[in-house]
């Protein structure tokens, strides 16, 4: 382990749950702005059906194509 010398400053009774609990936190924070900042990604969760209502709302028409330069 190249770091192996901080568990000699930080117990692992301290530092391993510390870690982990950041991690935890961390996912669950990016899942929450994730799930609160997207229209698509309720509809994904609630199943095929759902997700093709969303698309079938969506009035606008897809982007065109720039026009090819001579």
């Amino acid at each position: 382990m190249i770091y192996g010398k901080i568990w000699c400053v930080v117990k692992p009774s301290v530092g391993l749950p510390l870690f982990l609990g950041g991690v935890a936190l961390t996912s669950l924070t990016v899942h929450f702005a994730v799930l609160n900042n997207t229209s698509w990604f309720k509809g994904f969760m609630e199943g095929p059906a759902k997700v093709a209502a969303v698309s079938a709302d969506a009035s606008s028409p897809p982007p065109e194509a720039p026009a090819a330069k001579k």
